[in-house]
């Protein structure tokens, strides 16, 4: 048997860099604390939560019993730990993490990776940005009522478009 038959190629792409910055940020070891570790399973559920944004920024989308099968052509062990093979990584395991999830809080959860990440990145917060355009404003307008119908009628006679007071969407 030669040498090039033993060789084994496996596909990393763009995922070892998502990979190791989800390594970096050290999201597997937050929800590990936070959820617990069951030594009687074969993958954390960190390493599962891992496995899912990898698989997110894959672009793939099947449906999560065929979740393994992206794995399988893919370094595993490169991209999330000596010793997990793709079908550690089933619809079972993903349903029982995502519970965990649920009940401990995705927000809080989410806060917490996010203080994280502007700890270890050293992210300034001085100022920060409210996109307000989802706001909305119910009511009547009665002191402008009668200046804003003649703008309105006036705006409609030179432009199809105008902007007015109201709900933004």
């Amino acid at each position: 048997m030669s040498y090039l038959e033993e060789i084994e190629v496996k596909n990393i792409d763009h995922l070892g860099i998502v990979a190791g910055l989800i390594d970096e940020i050290g999201i597997v070891k937050i929800i590990n604390n936070k959820l617990g570790i069951d030594v009687r399973e074969k993958i954390s559920a960190g390493t599962v939560v891992k496995s899912i944004l990898i698989n997110g920024l894959g672009f793939v989308s099947r449906p999560l019993y065929l979740f393994s099968q992206f794995f399988e052509d893919k370094a595993v062990e490169k991209l999330l730990g000596e010793g997990i093979e793709p079908n550690y990584i089933n619809d079972d395991k993903i349903g029982r993490v995502m519970d965990e999830l649920y009940k401990y809080g995705l927000n809080n959860l989410f806060i917490e990776v996010i203080l994280e990440v502007i700890n270890k990145f050293e992210i300034e917060i001085k100022y920060s940005h409210l996109d307000a355009t989802s706001f909305h404003l119910d009511g009547e307008y009665k002191s402008e009522e009668k200046y804003e119908k003649e703008q309105e009628e006036k705006i409609i006679k030179e432009r199809p478009i105008f902007i007015k007071k109201g709900y933004s969407r």
